[in-house]
């Protein structure tokens, strides 16, 4: 007779932090009910005082301190993660202030998870009463320079037929990418001065390269992200674009509303 398998080990996974208060409307854990956390498990709230986390259970075997260390190195295992992940977040955003915590939190089990919450009770209290009714709004400026000879001169140019030709047409190529860059600059400078009269707390990262810059069109000069207040999450998106307007070889993406990503481990 062969011996019973031993259950097998899980830890708990905790995705963010939000006001006990909400904890409790049943919009919320209606949200919750309808979407999987990370490895598919269900997500349940573990309530400490006027705070609340949502957690769900993971295997130890894949997120044991031993094991992250590979995984964390793995980018397919990575995004498989991420999107279970963000989609908690944003369940719990479209219904209450929400501090993500970062990607990977894990805690031997619930009551550690309400230890955790005990003993950062005054920061994340005073974190979520600063987020309260703001979302995080993203902004890309792109350089869009022309990609080759032919697109820096009009189509029914000549063809060069001489050395003066060609050397004419170079440099008529370093004066449209030239313009190109001077628009950029004047295209951050602009999106800046716009997006500071919306946002109350703004964060600058590295523009994107390689694979992260994958499918985007033109190259990625600035990567911010702005706290704007959600009621004027609209009015910062439109006024933002429209700032370069009348900008040529530039390209402005804003994307959002997210959940305050970028400002959840600020100090209030």
């Amino acid at each position: 007779m062969e011996a019973p398998q031993a259950p097998e080990a899980h830890l708990s996974y905790a995705y963010g932090v939000i006001p006990s208060v909400s904890a409790s409307d049943r919009a919320l854990a209606e949200a919750l009910s309808g979407v999987r956390g990370v490895a598919g498990a269900p997500v349940s709230l573990v309530r400490s005082g006027s705070l609340a986390a949502a957690v769900s259970a993971v295997p130890e075997e894949d997120f044991s301190e031993q094991a992250l260390k590979v995984r964390l190195e793995d980018l397919e295992w990575l995004e498989a993660v991420a999107r279970p992940h963000h989609a908690v977040i944003e369940a719990l955003s479209a219904h209450t202030t929400v501090l993500p915590l970062r990607l990977a939190t894990i805690y031997l089990d619930d009551a550690h998870v309400r230890d955790m919450l005990d003993g950062r009770a005054e920061d994340f209290a005073g974190l979520l009463d600063r987020l309260a009714d703001h979302v995080e709004l993203g902004v890309k400026v792109y350089a869009v320079p022309p990609r080759d000879l032919e697109e820096a001169v009009p189509a029914e140019a000549p063809r060069a037929t001489s050395g003066r030709d060609y050397l004419q047409r170079r440099r008529q190529q370093r004066h449209t990418r030239d313009t190109t860059w001077r628009a950029a600059r004047s295209a951050v400078s602009r999106v800046q001065a716009e997006a500071g009269r919306f946002a109350v707390d703004s964060a600058h990262y590295r523009p994107q390269q390689g694979r992260l810059a994958e499918g985007a069109v033109g190259e990625n000069v600035a990567n911010e992200a702005y706290l704007v207040p959600r009621s004027l999450a609209d009015e910062f998106r439109a006024q933002v674009q429209r700032s370069v307007d009348d900008l040529q070889g530039v390209r402005v993406e804003v994307t959002g509303p997210w959940a305050p990503y970028s400002f959840a481990g600020r100090s209030a």
